[in-house]
C-alpha cells in the first residue's frame, strides 16, 4: 500500500501539479498559430506589397490598423503623400497618460515581388505581438507601435521613407520621445557552419559563422536607453544574443527604418537576424514562411516584450 501511495503521489505530481507549465505550452502553441495566420495574412497577396501595388499595401496596413485596434488605447493612420499616391504609416498606442514616447516600429513593404517573410513581415508580427503583449502592462512610457511603409528601394535612404516622415513629425512637433526600437528581419536562423557572413571578415572570429543568434544593433551615439536595450536583451538570453556598435560606414548597420531617428539624433537600435548578412532569401521570391524559424522568432518577441516591461 505504501509503495501505491508513492507511485500515486509522483503521478498527480509529475503530471496534475505543473499547471502553469502546461498553460505556458498551450499558450505557446496558441501564439504560434496566430503568428503563422498572422504571417500569412501579410505575405499571402494576390499581388507583391510594393510600391507600385498600392492595393495591396492598402489592405496589408488596414490588416495592421484592425490587429492594433484590438489592443490599442487610439489607432490611425498617417498619411503623406508620393508620387501623386497616398501611403500610410499606421500607428497604435498604449500609455496615453505616459508623456515620453517609446517608438517600436517595422516596415511592411517589400522590395520587388518577394513576399518578404522575414524582410519585413517578420517585424511586423513581432511588432502586432508586442502590442498584445504590453497591453496587459502597467507601462512606464507611452508605446507608440509604428508600420512604415516605403523602407524599401527606390525610396530607402530618401525624406519619403514612412519612417523619415514620422521621425520628422516627432521633431517638428517637439513630442519627448526616449528610444526608438526597429524590427528588421527577426524570423531566420540557422544552426550550420558558416551561414553567418559579416560585413567586416574578421567578425566571424568574436561572432562566429552560426547564423543562430539575434543581434542589437546601435550606433557610435549610443545612449541611455539603447544601452538598456542592449544589456536588457543580452541578460535575458531566452535566444542566443549579440550586439554590434557601430556607425553607417560599416555596410548594414543602418540599413533599415532606425535611420531616420538617427538623423534626427533619436537613441535608436535595430534588433535583427542581420538579414542579407545570413538569409540568401533576401529580396528574392525565395522568402518565404517556410524557411522561417517560428519558434526561434517567438523567443526573439519575447525577450524583446520582458526588456521593455523591465526599462527604467
Amino acid at each position: 500500500m505504501k509503495n501505491i501511495a508513492i507511485l500515486i503521489t509522483f503521478f498527480l505530481f509529475y503530471n496534475c501539479s505543473p499547471q502553469e507549465k502546461k498553460d505556458g505550452l498551450d499558450i505557446d502553441k496558441i501564439a504560434l498559430t496566430r503568428i503563422k495566420n498572422d504571417l500569412k495574412r501579410i505575405t499571402k497577396t494576390p499581388k507583391p506589397r510594393n510600391y507600385q501595388n498600392l492595393k495591396t499595401l492598402n489592405k496589408t496596413a488596414l490588416f495592421i490598423k484592425e490587429e492594433l485596434q484590438k489592443v490599442s488605447d487610439t489607432t490611425y493612420y498617417q498619411n503623406f503623400i508620393v508620387n501623386n499616391n497616398i501611403y500610410k504609416n499606421v500607428i497604435g498606442s498604449l500609455g496615453l497618460e505616459n508623456e515620453k514616447r517609446i517608438i517600436i516600429g517595422a516596415h511592411y513593404d517589400v522590395c520587388g515581388d518577394s513576399e518578404g517573410a522575414d524582410d519585413n513581415a517578420s517585424g511586423i508580427v513581432g511588432l502586432l505581438e508586442l502590442a498584445r503583449k504590453l497591453s496587459k502592462e502597467k507601462l512606464k512610457y507611452r508605446i507608440d507601435f509604428v508600420a512604415y511603409t516605403l523602407e524599401e528601394p527606390p525610396f530607402f535612404r530618401t525624406e519619403q521613407m514612412g519612417s523619415y516622415i514620422h521621425a520628422k513629425y516627432l521633431f517638428d512637433t517637439k513630442i519627448p520621445v526616449k528610444g526608438m526600437l526597429c524590427l528588421e528581419s527577426i524570423g531566420y536562423f540557422s544552426e550550420k557552419p558558416n551561414s553567418q557572413n559579416f560585413p567586416v571578415k574578421e567578425m566571424s572570429l568574436k561572432y562566429g559563422t552560426k547564423g543562430d543568434f539575434i543581434t542589437v544593433v546601435q550606433n557610435h551615439k549610443a545612449r541611455e536607453f539603447s544601452n538598456q536595450i542592449k544589456r536588457l536583451m543580452e541578460n535575458k538570453s531566452l535566444l542566443k544574443t549579440e550586439s554590434f556598435k557601430g556607425n553607417s560606414n560599416v555596410r548594414g548597420v543602418d540599413f533599415s527604418d532606425h535611420l531616420n531617428y538617427w538623423k534626427f539624433n533619436y537613441d535608436a537600435v535595430m534588433i535583427t537576424n542581420t538579414a542579407f548578412f545570413r538569409n540568401k532569401n533576401y529580396h528574392t521570391n525565395k522568402d518565404v514562411i517556410q524557411t522561417l524559424d517560428l519558434p526561434k522568432m517567438m523567443l526573439v518577441i519575447e525577450q524583446i516584450y520582458q526588456t521593455i516591461k523591465e526599462l527604467k
